[in-house]
């Protein structure tokens, strides 16, 4: 009984490593709105089974700004090109030492959630959070809830999802809604807590590379093209060597000449 175990062992053992030997590493590129850059490697032993998987990073590792490094967002791969796998947008979220920091005491916490369409087609939920400077009734509460929700809903049913998404990045549509709000209560924070696309829509299709054109012809170009002038040069140098040459044998002709003539008859 031993012997038996210990081959089922030794083929387990075998078979994991050769399904490590077929994996291969690929790039996961963010999307269109922050230039398809790389943002994390995975391994897959074949290119189907990356699509749908997703990976979560911060703003700080995409753009290397320190003051977003709370903002993480999640891409879900959609398409792989050769070793790159091309992700679409899914949501983002805040880290919670991030929202704790935000909440005091004596003060109110405001949130609500909106959902709304985007203009190309996506379903996108937003979260927003509002802090206030101290704590306010529930009917203030309720409109403060209220104009977020107006003024959020507006804004992402007239954007596409790529401008939604910088505008949350860089706090654009939190200070809408924080200026909206103020007549009703000054709000010390307004934040998008968080996001999530509940339906994708249009999803630009990622363009083909171009292949590079071979550098040789171009070189061979160039070498004709700096080799043409050069040869009117070489016509004009040659020209008054042989009249040099001319020139130097009159001369010898010459002294020849006055030297039979000064040379006595005899």
């Amino acid at each position: 009984m031993p012997a038996p175990k210990a081959k089922a062992k030794g083929r387990a053992a075998s078979r994991s490593k050769d399904k490590w030997k077929s994996k291969v590493w690929y790039d996961i590129m963010a999307p269109d709105m922050f230039n398809r850059q790389k943002v994390a490697e995975t391994l897959a032993d074949e290119p189907s089974k990356l699509i749908g998987r997703v990976a979560k990073v911060t703003v700080q590792e995409i753009t290397g700004d320190f003051s977003k490094m709370h903002i993480k967002m999640s891409f879900k791969i959609n398409d792989v090109r050769g070793t790159e796998a091309h992700t679409y947008f899914i949501g983002h979220d805040m880290t919670s030492d991030y929202v704790r920091r935000m909440t005091r005491r004596r003060k109110s916490k405001i949130d609500t959630i909106v959902d709304a369409k985007t203009r190309d087609g996506f379903i996108i939920r937003l979260k927003p959070l509002a802090i206030s400077n101290r704590r306010v009734r529930s009917s203030q509460q309720s409109a403060i809830r209220l104009t977020m929700e107006n003024v959020i809903g507006e804004f992402a049913t007239n954007k596409n999802l790529d401008e939604v998404v910088k505008a949350i990045i860089s706090g654009q549509l939190a200070k809408q809604a924080a200026v909206a709000c103020k007549p009703i209560q000054p709000l010390q924070r307004v934040e998008i807590r968080k996001s999530e696309v509940l339906k994708a829509g249009f999803i630009p299709d990622i363009p083909e590379k171009e292949e590079e054109e071979p550098e040789e012809e171009v070189v061979e170009e160039e070498l004709l093209v700096a080799d043409e002038p050069k040869a009117a040069p070489t016509e004009e140098v040659e020209a008054p060597v042989e009249e040099a040459e001319v020139v130097e044998a009159e001369a010898e002709e010459e002294v020849v000449e006055e030297a039979e003539k000064e040379t006595p008859e005899e």
